[in-house]
């Protein structure tokens, strides 16, 4: 029986090149001559630090476009807010991966009220989706790529006939 798996995945060598990029920009800026201004990525945790908000932000965007760039998606970065740590402040942004149980719950009832035919089952932090034919299979992936309440990018594995 045809099937495929959904799940929400970040590539660590593609989040670690990303990364590097933004930093070599925010070297490069004449804005930031002369500030202590950097990127700190531990796993799927990146800490940005720089003198004020402003910097901050800029910092932000930096990484938001070497992210695109690396074809990881923007909307699996979960923001924290800014923390003072002195003269410098700081912001944590977590890259979300894996889908969490609330949303494959999502994802199984938007499958199932789309009445198609196709199964869905949550197995652990990804989704398995089978069903008889492959067109109903592809028709559930055009499904959920339109969908515009889910938060995080997905991606489609694992598809079997």
């Amino acid at each position: 029986m045809p099937s495929f798996d959904v799940v929400s995945e970040v590539d660590k060598h593609a989040l670690t090149n990303a990364v590097d990029q933004a930093g070599k920009v925010i070297i490069s800026r004449y804005d930031f001559k002369g500030v202590d201004a950097k990127f700190e990525r531990k796993e799927y945790e990146i800490t940005i630090t720089a003198d004020n908000e402003y910097q901050l932000d800029a910092m932000l965007d930096s990484l938001r476009s070497a992210l695109h760039k690396n074809g990881i998606g923007v909307s699996c970065l979960e923001i924290k807010p800014v923390k003072t740590a002195g003269k410098q402040v700081k912001k944590d942004i977590v890259v979300r991966t894996g889908i969490e149980t609330e949303l494959a719950k999502k994802i199984v009832r938007m499958v199932k009220d789309g009445k198609l035919k196709v199964q869905a089952s949550i197995q652990g932090d990804q989704v398995r989706i089978t069903g008889k034919k492959r067109d109903d299979l592809q028709e559930a992936i055009a499904m959920l790529r339109a969908a515009e309440d889910i938060d995080l990018p997905l991606q489609f594995e694992n598809f079997r006939d």
